[in-house]
């Protein structure tokens, strides 16, 4: 990180191929498209770049560092999206699309009405933490006041209901459910 603060081009470089995936990753859980995905790697990248003097080793692992502000441009990215809604989702594909990408497009509202479906099949606990985490924005923090339980009682919720997200999905057929790590056993 000293090298990425110093502007060193070959070390975000480096930052990239080790983060990149991950980050995708996690915006794509998070947002509607892939090409809004796309956009937010490239956001957070500049963010890690503007921001690598402040990191410090001894605080965090890097990894831990990296994901941190990923989840925090995500959230102001759907914080932001709140407040100006796009007046034209739902119309059907744009009038310049492609008829593959208007395709694209409804096999990505499947998928999130599946990823939807499979999140209302969740205990009420788990189901409320990820809908308020991950779909409304907010931290954990805010989850457990609104909630009014224990942060860690909310960590635990979150933690369990993804993995049992997860394994829903894998077993719904949904492409792309079952992740790196599920391919490999």
């Amino acid at each position: 990180m000293q090298r990425v603060a110093s502007g060193e081009e070959a070390a975000v470089a480096e930052l990239y191929d080790r983060f990149g995936a991950l980050v995708f990753q996690s915006a794509r859980q998070v947002l509607n498209s892939r090409a809004e995905a796309d956009d937010a790697v490239q956001e957070v990248f500049v963010r890690l770049w503007k921001t690598a003097d402040r990191f410090d080793s001894e605080r965090a692992r890097l990894v831990t560092w990296v994901m941190l502000i990923c989840r925090r441009h995500l959230i102001d990215r759907l914080r932001r999206r709140s407040a100006r809604p796009d007046m034209g989702v739902g119309e059907g594909p744009a009038l310049d699309q492609s008829p593959a990408e208007g395709t694209r497009e409804s096999l990505e509202d499947e998928e999130r009405r599946r990823i939807r479906g499979c999140i209302a099949e969740l205990p009420e606990l788990q189901r409320e933490v990820i809908e308020r985490a991950y779909l409304q924005g907010f931290t954990l923090r805010e989850v457990a006041r609104q909630l009014d339980s224990p942060l860690g009682t909310v960590k635990s919720a979150l933690s369990r209901g993804l993995a049992r997200l997860r394994d829903r999905l894998a077993d719904s057929d949904l492409p792309g459910a079952t992740g790196p790590d599920r391919s490999a056993s």
